[in-house]
Order: structure tokens, then C-alpha cells, then sequence
């Protein structure tokens, strides 16, 4: 009679934890998309009105590297998420239920895929914000003219309208990557605290 409980206890926190991941998952995914299509939308409206998407000042090389890594990473971590209600349903079957180091590592990889594409997010705002901040700081203090003829001793470039565009997605990108890491900090606690109890 004990036995049957233990076990009955044991199939319901497994199940749970199997739910988990399938909500987890699709929630994860879907949020991520949104959140991910909301950039481009606003890039492509930046690119309708103002047939560029980039702005009058020049960028740093370095951005458009660390750009590309971000999206790459976060396009990743979206498919990672798609990965987990499929996961969720091997936990759920005692056939093909993956061991606790197993779906901890994959549990991991999109963790580290995530905490990449923040740090990737943050070191293009610091360097964008710290080269905008220049910009304003080198221009006069009642403010940055709106229309610039002569050079400056900054190249002749002044920031604009799509420079703060661009700051916008990547705060979208940024906030679809906690979203993310959260997320996967949520799952591995489950998966351990399961995991843990069945082992007792």
C-alpha cells in the first residue's frame, strides 16, 4: 500500500514536471517570437519611412558583428525552446525518460545560449549609448541640430531618429534573452527538485 503511494506520488511529480516543460516550452517560444518580430517590424518601418536602416552617423564595425551574433543566438534559443514540450513528453513516458544529467545539460545549453545573447545585447547598447553620449557631448548644450551641412570634428555625422530605433530592438532582443533565462532557470530548478525526489 506505501509502495503503491511512493510510486503514485513518484508518476505525479514526473507528470508535473513533464507539463512543465510542454507550457514552458510553448510559452517560451511563442513569447520569443513575438518579442524577436517586434525589431524587424520596427526596422522595416525605420527602412519604409527613411529608406535606410542605418542612420547619418557611422557606427562602429564591431556593432554589426555583435549584432549578428545576438540574432543568431537568439534564433537559437527559440529553436532550443521548440525542443521542449517534445522533451517533456519523453520525461512523461517511463520508456524514454532521459536521465536527470540529461535534461539538465539540455537545460543548460539554452541557459548559456541565453546569458551569451544578454552579454552580446548589453555590449552593443554600452557601445552604441557610449558613442551616442559622445556625439551629444561634443555638439553644442542647448542641443544636437537637426540638420547638419558642415563637417565637424566628428565627421559630419549626427544621430538620429533610427539610431534610437535601433536601441529599441535590441532592448526587445534584450528582454526576449532574460525572458529566456529566466524561463530556463525555472525548468532547472523543477527538473532537479523532481529528479531529486524520485531518488529518495
Amino acid at each position: 500500500m506505501l509502495k503503491q503511494l511512493v510510486n503514485d506520488l513518484h508518476v505525479s511529480k514526473v507528470d508535473g514536471l513533464a507539463k512543465t516543460f510542454q507550457r514552458t516550452g510553448r510559452a517560451g517560444f511563442w513569447l520569443q517570437v513575438v518579442m524577436g518580430a517586434f525589431p524587424v517590424l520596427l526596422m522595416l518601418y525605420v527602412f519604409t519611412f527613411s529608406g535606410s536602416l542605418t542612420g547619418p552617423r557611422q557606427g562602429l564595425p564591431i556593432v554589426s558583428y555583435l549584432t549578428a551574433i545576438n540574432l543568431l543566438l537568439l534564433v537559437f534559443v527559440v529553436f532550443w525552446f521548440w525542443r521542449y514540450p517534445a522533451l517533456g513528453r519523453k520525461i512523461s513516458d517511463a520508456a524514454t525518460r532521459p536521465s536527470e544529467s540529461a535534461v539538465t545539460r539540455t537545460i543548460w545549453t539554452g541557459l548559456i545560449a541565453s546569458s551569451l545573447g544578454i552579454l552580446f545585447s548589453i555590449l552593443v547598447m554600452l557601445i552604441e549609448v557610449s558613442q551616442m553620449l559622445f556625439y551629444f557631448l561634443a555638439a553644442p548644450q542647448g542641443g544636437v541640430p537637426t540638420i547638419q551641412t558642415t563637417p565637424t570634428s566628428l565627421g559630419g555625422s549626427w544621430v538620429s531618429a533610427v539610431d534610437f530605433a535601433s536601441l529599441m530592438a535590441l532592448v526587445l532582443v534584450l528582454a526576449a534573452e532574460v525572458l529566456a533565462t529566466i524561463f530556463g532557470l525555472w525548468l532547472l530548478f523543477r527538473t532537479t527538485h523532481t529528479y531529486e525526489s524520485l531518488e529518495d
